[in-house]
């Protein structure tokens, strides 16, 4: 592959926790599951993509997220958040959030709309993103970290890209039936290996990949039971609560993740805004991803008790939500201005860009949803 070189001290922070996988792998017996080493890689501590200290986002990070793109984005999720919070709590969870910019427009746009937040709660894993957030939000006092989730919550929860990057199972049809993808060490490099499922693994493909047993040999694609856990913690959270978590990322129901073409799974690294398949690549110096099951969160979510209130394409959601109408409130007369702003609502809502691979999952209870939002809902699809 034909990749930017990274820093001397950058490789020497990827050779240290090769070196600490490594030693994982032989603390038990030559092999761990794949989904452990996607979170060594990217959460192992001071050493892990998101636990250590390099750029993730913007023209020196990997990948550019929505609200790194408009102000219009976080306008617009503002609008369904208040909604909610007018039925629950004045309060908001953030995962993962960034360099603390959806924070910040989510926060002037119900600012602006008369709406007050008595708390806005990041939780964030990151040291780096951490400490970039307290630095750009810190003239903003309802603003707040923690590590883990509370136990109790009403209110509004967003997720911008967070259950991509949540470890996940990879799983191969052998001619021996489905074998668990475990990482070795072979000839000093990290090589792929095959263990059977196990129980609980096989529970999980059962449910979660239609027809898993008609798929070629050959076929390789993730399970996700962390994201499922994660769907089921939200539904504690909420247990004796009311309000809505709000899931934006990249994915697709099951009836669409599993096809018979998507041989290789969807299994994606991004490296200083290159994307490529190679999950051995510098770890900890590449975020590591896979789309997310979006039948498989919704199922988790409603199996622990929190209904799923929509689900649909991210631009269903923004154009339900009323971008188009933020968008205009910059006079198209004024190029300078209205151009550069509709150029990014056409990235966020075009179907051959992020508008339809990006979808929008809404799980909650006791709350509504504005008409505009319910109207637009594919739940169905799922």
């Amino acid at each position: 592959m034909s990749l930017p070189a990274p820093t001397p001290d950058a490789l020497a922070a990827s050779h240290s926790l090769q070196q600490l996988i490594a030693a994982e792998i032989e603390q038990h017996g030559g092999a761990i599951a794949f989904s452990r080493f996607m979170e060594l890689a990217l959460y192992a501590p001071r050493l892990g993509y998101y636990s250590g200290g390099a750029s993730k986002l913007g023209a020196s990070g990997d990948f550019t997220t929505a609200p790194e793109i408009t102000p219009l984005f976080g306008a617009a999720l503002a609008r369904v958040a208040g909604a909610i919070m007018a039925q629950s709590a004045p309060d908001i969870i953030e995962f993962g959030a960034g360099t603390g910019k959806l924070a910040r427009d989510v926060l002037a746009a119900l600012a602006q709309g008369g709406v007050e937040v008595a708390s806005y709660t990041i939780i964030e894993l990151s040291g780096e993103l951490r400490a970039r957030q307290q630095e750009a939000l810190k003239d903003l006092p309802q603003v707040r970290w923690r590590e883990r989730m509370p136990e109790n919550f009403s209110g509004v929860v967003l997720a911008n890209e967070v259950l991509d990057a949540m470890p996940v199972e990879l799983v191969l049809r052998t001619h021996e039936g489905w074998r668990r993808q475990m990482v070795t060490i072979e000839d000093g490099a990290f090589a792929f290996t095959q263990q059977p499922l196990g129980a609980a693994l096989e529970a999980q493909l059962a449910l979660q990949v239609p027809d898993a047993q008609h798929l070629p040999e050959g076929y390789l694609t993730e399970l996700h039971p962390v994201a499922a856990g994660f769907m089921g913690s939200l539904a504690a959270m909420f247990e004796d609560g009311r309000g809505a978590a709000i899931l934006l990322d990249y994915g697709f129901p099951a009836h669409e993740y599993y096809l018979d073409q998507r041989m290789g799974g969807t299994l994606m690294c991004h490296y200083r805004h290159h994307a490529h398949p190679e999950p051995f690549y510098l770890p900890g110096l590449q975020d590591i991803t896979a789309h997310v099951d979006f039948t498989a969160m919704a199922l988790a979510a409603q199996e622990a008790g929190l209904p799923v209130l929509a689900y649909m394409s991210q631009a269903a959601f923004l154009l339900g939500a009323g971008i188009g109408e933020l968008l205009l409130a910059t006079d198209p007369a004024d190029a300078l201005r209205y151009l550069p702003q509709a150029r990014a609502v056409q990235k966020l809502v075009s179907p051959a860009e992020m508008g339809e691979l990006f979808k929008v999952l809404v799980v909650g209870k006791g709350v509504k949803l504005p008409e505009a939002i319910v109207r637009a809902d594919r739940s169905h699809r799922l």
